[in-house]
């Protein structure tokens, strides 16, 4: 029983290797459907949803909520054996709708949209359905309710995953202080990604607010496209060096862990 359970480790590991290997893209946006049949579900079981907003980022891009996660699941894919669906770049934007660029998709039009893409993702093959969310506030919540009614719904395995505060730990470690929406951390990554998608010139501290502790008060629009964690903390700093160290780490962290789940899901036997 022994020799039999490793040889079958042997094996799913071979394919694994073999798909790594020889698949064309990551990209299901790229992909033909003739390879995406001969790869899924038998070689590649999990896939890596980015989705975000367009909304305000300081002197990053609008679009930094998208751009972020999408870098990220390109980055993290072949870890993983993972294929990369298309980026949902609208979202539910929230206090930040009225800024020039912002989009702002209600719950009612992104809560059914969202359940029918992940429904799809689990009709394609796919077990390990991995969303990498780039907007957080409302969208969040509606997220993780829908990935958890799909998962019992369809028996697949849903994670939903917020990488700038799952990465917090990595933000103090590369910066020594916190960040913030648009502010130190978002800005390094995306500098990391296209430093064309930085406008330096355009800052100004002015421009960053932060964020009001419960129950002390509440502006709609929020008075700044920065948002602070920490009083006097979280500010761009537009270093090059740091940025490609706090990339490379974050994803690091990011990958590591949905490996952990998928191995923990895998062990019990869900």
């Amino acid at each position: 029983m022994k020799y039999l359970v490793l040889t079958c480790i042997l094996i799913f590991t071979l394919l694994q290797i073999n798909a790594q290997q020889k698949i064309s893209t990551r990209e299901m946006n790229r992909i033909n459907w003739m390879e995406f049949a001969e790869y899924v579900p038998g070689n590649i079981n999990s896939v890596l949803l980015p989705t975000g907003t367009l909304e305000p980022h300081g002197v990053i891009n609008n679009g930094a909520d998208n751009t972020a996660p999408e870098a990220m699941a390109l980055a993290i894919a072949d870890d993983l054996n993972a294929l990369i669906a298309p980026t949902l770049n609208y979202g539910i934007t929230g206090s930040m709708a009225a800024f020039p660029g912002a989009f702002q998709i209600t719950e009612e039009a992104y809560r059914p949209f969202i359940k029918d893409i992940l429904r799809g993702l689990a009709k394609n093959g796919f077990k390990n359905i991995i969303i990498l969310n780039g907007h957080g506030g409302g969208q969040t919540k509606v997220l993780q309710e829908v990935a958890a009614e799909v998962a019992t719904e369809l028996g697949v395995r849903t994670l939903v995953l917020n990488w700038w505060s799952f990465a917090s730990d990595v933000t103090l470690e590369v910066f020594k202080e916190d960040g913030g929406h648009a502010g130190l951390n978002e800005t390094a990554y995306i500098q990391a990604i296209d430093p064309t998608l930085v406008h330096k010139e355009k800052y100004s501290a002015d421009m960053a607010t932060a964020y009001p502790a419960t129950g002390t008060w509440s502006a709609s629009p929020f008075p700044s496209s920065i948002g602070l964690y920490k009083e006097g903390q979280g500010y761009p700093n537009f270093d090059q060096a740091q940025a490609h160290e706090y990339f490379k780490k974050v994803n690091a962290k990011v990958s590591a862990f949905i490996q952990e789940i998928i191995k923990k899901w895998d062990l019990a036997g869900l």
